[in-house]
């Protein structure tokens, strides 16, 4: 079975969620035909690849507000962007990458923003994401992508972010927020400084949906297979239908 060429997957219904008082139009670009320069994929990763990949088509597997698909470029990389609905980092649009190593599942994949997004789990510098806190160690025979998706999600949610812990975490920023108080040093965790946070994440969503986040072609960004391109509103209704996505106007 070979990974299918130009393909998308997305949660069942998606809603973008559009910031109030503003008109963030879209559009995915379709996929080129896959290539896989990879010569020393073993059959049994290809195999895994494929099989988990067809598997987030199934109902649950590919979270809601959630697409992915197979770089042009490499089997071993699925581009992915994230539309988050609610909780602190609300209405950020954030692209990022998995990347599979030569031998998975017997070792785990890294995850990597695209998109700058303060948050304990992704590093400010690489953009690096932690998967320590749910799965260290790691279990090729019981984790699987949509393991890993689902729990990216909920890490944008409050219960999670409640639980993570200082060894787990990629930036001490945001999981540490510090304060200068009476010229004594105190680090005070997320837990208490919810409205410091939350203000910095609002920021960082934000500036997701900024045009030079948006669409920017750049860098690390110029080959990512989900682009996104400024639609003229009498586009977007179109764009909508075709996706099956539906939103607040559309209801």
């Amino acid at each position: 079975m070979n990974m299918p060429s130009a393909s998308l997957v997305s949660s069942p219904t998606i809603d973008l969620g559009l910031a109030k008082g503003r008109s963030i139009s879209t559009k995915i670009a379709q996929t080129a035909d896959l290539v896989h320069p990879e010569g020393s994929i073993s059959p049994a990763t290809r195999a895994t690849l494929n099989f988990q990949y067809a598997s987030l088509r199934n109902i649950n597997h590919c979270p809601t507000g959630m697409y992915i698909t197979p770089s042009v470029e490499s089997t071993l990389v699925w581009d992915a962007v994230l539309f988050v609905h609610k909780g602190y980092y609300q209405d950020s649009v954030l692209k990022f990458t998995v990347t599979f190593p030569n031998d998975y599942p017997e070792r785990p994949p890294t995850v990597r923003f695209l998109t700058d997004i303060f948050h304990p789990l992704v590093d400010p510098r690489t953009g690096g994401y932690s998967l320590a806190p749910r799965f260290r160690p790691w279990r090729p025979k019981e984790h699987q992508i949509h393991h890993i998706l689902h729990f990216m999600k909920s890490t944008f949610k409050e219960p999670t972010l409640d639980k993570l812990h200082e060894e787990d975490v990629l930036n001490k920023e945001a999981f540490n927020l510090a304060t200068l108080e009476n010229s004594i040093h105190v680090a005070d965790s997320y837990r208490d400084n919810r409205t410091s946070f939350a203000t910095l994440a609002k920021q960082s969503a934000e500036l997701s949906q900024s045009p030079s986040a948006l669409y920017d072609t750049s860098g690390s960004k110029k080959n990512h297979s989900l682009r996104f391109t400024p639609l003229k509103p009498n586009e977007v209704d179109q764009v909508l239908g075709v996706l099956s996505v539906h939103t607040e106007h559309s209801k």
